[in-house]
C-alpha cells in the first residue's frame, strides 16, 4: 500500500515538473517568435529575383543604411526587417518597365552576415561598453555582457534610449526585477542596433 502511494506521489511530482518546464519553454518561445531582426549599417545581405541571374548578388548595407540594387537604385534599409525590404524591392521592380507582374515572393532577401548591430550599456554596470551582436540581443543579455549590475544600480529605472529612422530619440523604461526571476519574460525587450541601455544609480532619479 505504502509502495503504491509513493509511486503515485512520484508520478504527480514528475508531471508537475514537466508541466512547469513546458510552460516556461512555451513562454520563452513566444518571446523569441516575437523577436524581429532589423537591418543596420554594416550588414551583408543576399538579394535575388527568381529566374534572373543578373539580379542575384550579395549586397552590403552602407553605414547610413543605404542598399544599392540593379533597377532599384538606392534604398534606405536601416531599421527595416528583411520582409519589409523584400516588399520595397518588389515594389520598385514592379514600377520599372521590366517586371510589371513580379510578385513579392519572387524576390528573396536573406542575411549573409549581421555585423552592423551594436548596443551600448552605460551607468551602474560592472563593465560598461559597446557590444556587437550577430542576430538578436535582449536587455538581460546586454546587461550580462556588461558584467551585470553593480550593488548601487536602480533595478526599476533602467532606460533604453532609441532613435528612429527620423533621428527622434525615445526612452523605454525597463524594470530588471520583472524579469530576473524568470517571470514576465515578455518584458525582456529586444534591443535594436544603436540602442543605449542606461542603468542609473539608485536614489538619483
Amino acid at each position: 500500500m505504502l509502495r503504491s502511494l509513493s509511486k503515485t506521489l512520484l508520478c504527480l511530482a514528475a508531471a508537475a515538473v514537466v508541466a512547469t518546464a513546458s510552460a516556461a519553454a512555451q513562454e520563452t518561445a513566444v518571446v523569441q517568435n516575437d523577436a524581429v531582426y532589423r537591418i543596420n549599417g554594416g550588414d551583408l545581405l543576399h538579394i535575388s529575383v527568381y529566374g534572373e541571374q543578373n539580379l542575384d548578388k550579395d549586397v552590403p548595407v552602407q553605414p547610413d543604411g543605404g542598399v544599392a540594387f540593379p533597377l532599384v537604385g538606392n534604398l534606405n534599409a536601416r531599421g527595416m526587417t528583411l520582409k519589409e525590404l523584400q516588399g520595397k524591392i518588389a515594389d520598385n521592380l514592379r514600377e520599372s518597365q521590366y517586371f510589371p507582374n513580379l510578385t513579392d515572393n519572387e524576390v528573396t532577401v536573406s542575411m549573409v552576415k549581421a555585423t552592423g548591430n551594436s548596443v551600448s550599456v552605460v551607468g551602474q554596470v560592472k563593465a560598461p561598453g559597446t557590444f556587437a551582436y550577430d542576430t538578436q540581443l535582449d536587455v538581460m543579455q546586454a546587461l550580462s555582457l556588461a558584467g551585470g549590475l553593480t550593488p548601487f544600480a536602480s533595478k526599476s529605472k533602467i532606460k533604453i534610449l532609441r532613435r528612429d529612422q527620423a533621428g527622434t530619440q525615445t526612452a523605454i523604461l525597463f524594470d530588471y526585477g520583472d524579469v530576473e526571476d524568470g517571470e514576465q519574460l515578455e518584458k525582456n525587450i529586444l534591443l535594436r542596433g544603436g540602442d543605449v541601455v542606461v542603468v542609473p544609480q539608485a536614489g538619483l532619479f
